[in-house]
């Protein structure tokens, strides 16, 4: 299957602001020398605590932040180097559905302006196109005519994300991010929206990024995965591989966490101690060693590559790679490391 994007040792930095002009306090590292793959009409979920760059990561991805470092190729094409015009028409194959549905509607807009403003924004289609085209996206995500002059404060939570996603694929896009999409909504209106998605994704072969802290979800309809620990990427692959044997502690700890109802098997508790550390000063070795009960001293001070395990499956993780060449150095301090649980 071929890639439709790709980011190649991808970083965002942020500047903090001191208190005088022009003076910088330092940078938040939010996303560091990230490097993946998507395929074309593959479902690839990101996940991770709050805070570890998901969402900045994935704005990376559709041109909404421009990478500090690396390169994000959309079609071979690299994003970022195109020209402002070649740009624009290349990012309407790159939509976002939003968090909050609420929040990313505007109040003051009723449902034909709110779907049809990205049509009328590219300027290529009659009044009685647009009216057409909003209709059928209504009636695709399980609305209908008569809601076509409401406003969103007459739509119950999911009926507002309804209307998100039918924005979203107005324009007939190939690329679609998924930040969040159900995460904000009612129980019973979770699944509805989840089904919703991988029908439209069948229906018009889109490939979709999901963004979710709810493992379940992200076990249900994502084909490959990352999971992100701040800003970096601690293991990715094929979902089946990675929830079937998970490698890295904070991978195993964050499947440990997931509500379980079946009472007739234990799982092993992997319970983490203390908070992420700061952005703005990372360790400098393996970014988890701090929280990590299985941490050597050397993890301190040596990062990890992420190195394939078996196929479609890497790991970037002293304990499970060692180094590239399978051996760890000679200095390596191999000491069980004594986790600094302080934030």
């Amino acid at each position: 299957m071929s890639e439709i994007l790709s980011m190649k040792n991808v970083s965002v930095h942020f500047p903090v602001k001191g208190g005088l002009p022009f003076f910088n306090r330092g940078v938040i590292q939010a996303v560091s020398d990230v490097s993946l793959t998507i395929r074309h009409g593959e479902t690839f979920g990101i996940v991770g605590e709050s805070g570890c760059g998901k969402t900045t990561l994935a704005n990376t991805m559709i041109g909404m932040v421009k990478p500090t470092n690396g390169q994000v190729l959309f079609n071979g094409t690299d994003l970022n180097a195109l020209p402002r015009e070649e740009f624009k028409r290349t990012r309407r194959q790159m939509q976002m559905i939003f968090q909050d549905p609420f929040s990313s509607l505007n109040p003051r807009f009723n449902v034909y302006q709110l779907i049809s403003e990205p049509m009328f924004i590219r300027g290529e289609d009659s009044e009685e196109a647009m009216v057409a085209r909003v209709v059928e996206l209504l009636e695709l995500v399980g609305l209908s005519s008569e809601d076509l002059y409401r406003h969103p404060s007459d739509f119950s939570g999911g009926q507002r994300q309804r209307i998100g996603i039918a924005r979203a694929i107005s324009l007939n896009p190939s690329f679609l991010v998924c930040d969040e999409p159900v995460s904000a909504l009612d129980v019973s209106i979770h699944a509805q929206i989840l089904n919703l998605l991988v029908e439209i994704q069948e229906q018009l072969k889109l490939t979709y990024v999901f963004i979710s802290h709810n493992l379940a979800d992200v076990k249900n309809i994502c084909d490959r995965m990352a999971v992100m620990y701040l800003g970096k990427v601690m293991e990715s692959g094929d979902s089946d591989k990675i929830f079937r044997d998970p490698k890295h502690p904070y991978t195993q700890a964050l499947l440990a966490a997931v509500l379980d109802t079946s009472f007739d098997e234990r799982r092993k508790q992997a319970i983490l101690q203390g908070d992420i550390p700061s952005p703005i000063n990372p360790p400098v070795g393996c970014r988890f060693w701090q929280r990590c009960p299985q941490a050597m001293e050397g993890c301190k001070t040596v990062p990890p590559g992420l190195i394939e395990v078996e196929e479609d499956h890497h790991v970037a993780c002293h304990l499970v790679n060692g180094f590239p060449n399978g051996e760890l150095p000679q200095d390596y301090d191999r000491t069980l490391a004594k986790p600094d649980v302080r934030s």
